[in-house]
């Protein structure tokens, strides 16, 4: 019974604890990307004395104000990568409430000294409010959020990487730059330095973040595309979207910097990187990073700027795979029928077709349809359907029963491309 009483108690004052690790202040803001595991952050702290008389209260502010506040500092910086700011770690409510019922596991001291791994000794901004009573400090804080990222998934608040992989198989990326309508990406990036060190760098990120990255220049004996294959974007000439989608990656980034002119002579680069899914070309997220401005120094320039690019459009992604393993598997299936049938005797087998794929997948959406194509894209049980070839098999079987005499066959299958004809 004692056991008991006390067991009760525990959980009657866990709110309580939980509630004084919450930031008070949670204004924070992210300043750098310094690498693919740290950034830097300038937070605000707030300390609240809890005395109960005045005299009490400024003496109390005077001992610990400057601690306390530094400590609430801390925390704001690291609820801005988990649930603030633009691009937080969290996006889904499940996820966030998860988050709270843990939060003093990762805002408690011990973990606020792990997470940050540098803390400037200048104070930025350091303020009394309420005439004493209170305090508030403003100042910048280096934080290891690859560790944080981590603890998240050992505390089965986010899916973790590893687990992404194991169910839906390590995600594909490819790196392409922006050109103009026409230019081959793989020209562009043999002609020009800047871009191609620049393409180095965010692959570099990706790879350190356990990301199996397609280098599209090792690969240019595939950008030779079937007709049909152009005919998925409307007959208009994308080629970086072609060549990710010949190539088989799931997600491909894109990237265009340009020099802008900073104060006393200096020079600062920008960059911006977009992420598209490969299969549909939806746009995944974008954003653009800055250099610090410099005379010179180009390449420090570009790495800069790509690094606190790719970082912000990563949690995107992030968000995008923790989404399909919770849908499904994405394929983008498109089928052609050749001229021998009719309109009536093609919008007949489209139907079979799909009939036999609601059968195998969680949900589909019919992207496009005329007598001659049927452009689909559909979410199959990853544990099921490991691959395109696997979908293509138990599709056929599927379709057969019911295709009165309509032979369906491949043009083309690769990671998440199935290029059908029927005859």
């Amino acid at each position: 019974m004692r056991y008991l009483s006390l067991l009760l108690l525990g959980l009657l004052l866990l709110p309580m604890f939980t509630f004084a690790q919450t930031p008070v202040s949670k204004q924070a803001t992210l300043v750098e990307t310094i690498s693919s595991a740290e950034v830097l952050i300038e937070a605000s702290g707030i300390y609240i004395s809890t005395e109960k008389n005045f005299k009490a209260k400024l003496k109390d502010v005077e001992a610990n104000g400057i601690t306390r506040a530094t400590d609430d500092a801390k925390r704001s910086a690291v609820w801005l990568l988990v649930m603030g700011g633009t691009d937080p770690i969290l996006r889904d409510q499940e996820e966030i409430d998860l988050f709270n019922l843990k939060s003093s596991q990762f805002y408690n001291n011990e973990s606020l000294s792990r997470y940050v791994t540098y803390e400037d000794q200048r104070f930025i901004n350091r303020v009394s409010l309420e005439e004493g009573r209170d305090f508030k400090i403003t100042k910048r804080f280096k934080l290891n959020k690859e560790l944080l990222l981590r603890d998240l998934e050992e505390k089965d608040i986010i899916s973790g990487r590893q687990e992404l992989a194991e169910a839906l198989g390590r995600p594909q990326l490819m790196v392409i730059p922006q050109v103009a309508k026409g230019v081959s990406p793989l020209d562009y990036m043999r002609s020009d330095n800047l871009a191609q060190y620049a393409a180095t760098v965010i692959e570099s990120h990706l790879t350190a973040k356990q990301y199996e990255v397609l280098a599209a220049q090792q690969l240019e004996q595939i950008t030779t595309l079937s007709g049909l294959q152009t005919m998925v974007v409307g007959g208009e000439e994308d080629i970086a979207y072609q060549l990710a989608l010949s190539i088989g990656s799931d997600v491909y980034l894109t990237y265009a910097g340009t020099w802008e002119t900073a104060s006393h002579g200096t020079k600062r680069y920008s960059i911006t990187v977009s992420a598209y899914e490969t299969t549909t070309a939806r746009l995944l997220g974008s954003e653009t990073g800055y250099s610090q401005a410099r005379q010179g120094e180009a390449m420090i320039c570009v790495e800069e700027a790509a690094t606190g690019a790719i970082d912000a459009v990563l949690s995107r992604i992030d968000a995008y795979w923790r989404d399909d393993l919770r849908r499904g598997v994405q394929y983008k299936i498109i089928l052609s029928l050749d001229g021998s049938f009719s309109e009536d005797e093609a919008f007949d087998l489209q139907d079979d077709l799909i009939a036999a794929l609601q059968k195998m997948s969680k949900s589909y959406k019919e992207v496009a349809s005329t007598s001659r194509t049927l452009d689909l894209q559909v979410w199959v049980d990853p544990s099921r359907y490991s691959s395109s070839r696997n979908l293509y098999r138990e599709l056929r079987t599927n379709f057969n029963q019911n295709a009165w005499g309509a032979e369906l066959s491949t043009v083309n299958l690769n990671r998440k491309l199935l290029l059908l004809k029927l005859q």
